[in-house]
């Protein structure tokens, strides 16, 4: 009975989040795209601080940022909150944003035509960066034949919602779990399908390689994949264009990795190039990143 009364109610609650998600999308649709992004970015600014994951923004900016004096960080958290919230009401107009010529630039598109036209298959990586979704949608937008992967939302009818909004630019998704999901991926490498990974998120039991100069646990997939198939990492990245929902793709140099038969050492050494592609990009723009995650190990987030 016990376990009735967690299920009813666990299944209430994603109700509840299902039915605030719809109602949320609906209004963000209603009005004007900047419209909602600014009201996105004002929501967030006076909401975030608020919650626990400001407690770990903060301490990631105190991480990356240590010679930034109490002014700095407070701008910087003040400004991450204004990017987060302008990307969650940008959400469910990116249909229209990708519609508009106006508002999307890809900087190397003849890179992704090249892979289109048959230089591919890739291994696509990016990090959370300022309107990440954008990403996979100018992958599918140039015709390249790729698996789009996701981490998919524990409530499974606002992860329907999510999917039904990505359908809507173009994106299908792929979760992969596990070894059957890993092999899937290598399955579509195999035909000559690109994938698409994010790979600025902390993997518990991944390679213990530096970011910002502290270990971070990072995904060995992009590396494995590369390797095993003797093709390249492609990075990505997307910034905000002003303070409004125009944007720039990049497609940046790809990065080959060298194959020297010691398989263990060459993706650790391709999870450190790809680490330090993250950081780079982060140092560039850094109002931009998703500062909400726990990226290092948890010890670094106590008192």
């Amino acid at each position: 009975m016990a376990t009735l009364n967690h299920s009813y109610v666990s299944n209430l609650i994603w109700m509840l989040e299902a039915a605030l998600f719809r109602v949320v999308s609906t209004v963000t649709r209603l009005v004007p795209i900047d419209f909602a992004s600014n009201c996105g970015a004002a929501l967030f600014r006076m909401l975030g601080p608020l919650t626990p994951a400001h407690r770990v923004a903060e301490r990631n900016l105190r991480l990356v940022f240590p010679e930034a004096d109490s002014a700095e960080i407070n701008q910087r958290l003040r400004a991450q909150w204004s990017e987060l919230g302008r990307t969650a009401a940008e959400y469910t107009n990116l249909d229209r944003i990708v519609a508009d010529p106006g508002r999307v630039e890809v900087e190397g598109a003849e890179r992704l035509a090249t892979i289109a036209a048959g230089a591919g298959p890739v291994v696509f990586i990016s990090g959370h960066f300022s309107n990440f979704e954008l990403m996979p949608a100018a992958i599918i937008q140039a015709g390249v034949n790729c698996q789009i992967t996701y981490r998919a939302m524990n409530n499974p009818h606002v992860d329907k919602m999510v999917r039904e909004n990505r359908f809507r630019y173009g994106v299908r998704l792929f979760a992969p779990k596990g070894l059957d999901g890993a092999r899937e991926l290598m399955r579509g490498l195999g035909r000559g399908e690109s994938v698409a990974l994010m790979n600025d998120q902390k993997f518990n039991g991944g390679i213990a390689a530096p970011l910002f100069g502290r270990i971070a646990h990072t995904a060995p997939g992009p590396a494995t994949f590369a390797l095993r198939f003797g093709i390249p990492i492609q990075p990505m990245s997307v910034q905000r264009i002003g303070d409004q929902a125009r944007f720039k793709v990049i497609v940046h140099d790809p990065i080959h990795l060298v194959d020297t038969g010691d398989r263990d050492a060459d993706i650790e050494a391709g999870v450190r190039r790809i680490n330090a592609f993250i950081e780079e990009r982060v140092r560039a723009r850094p109002d931009e990143w998703f500062w909400v995650h726990k990226r290092w190990p948890g010890e670094m987030y106590r008192d």
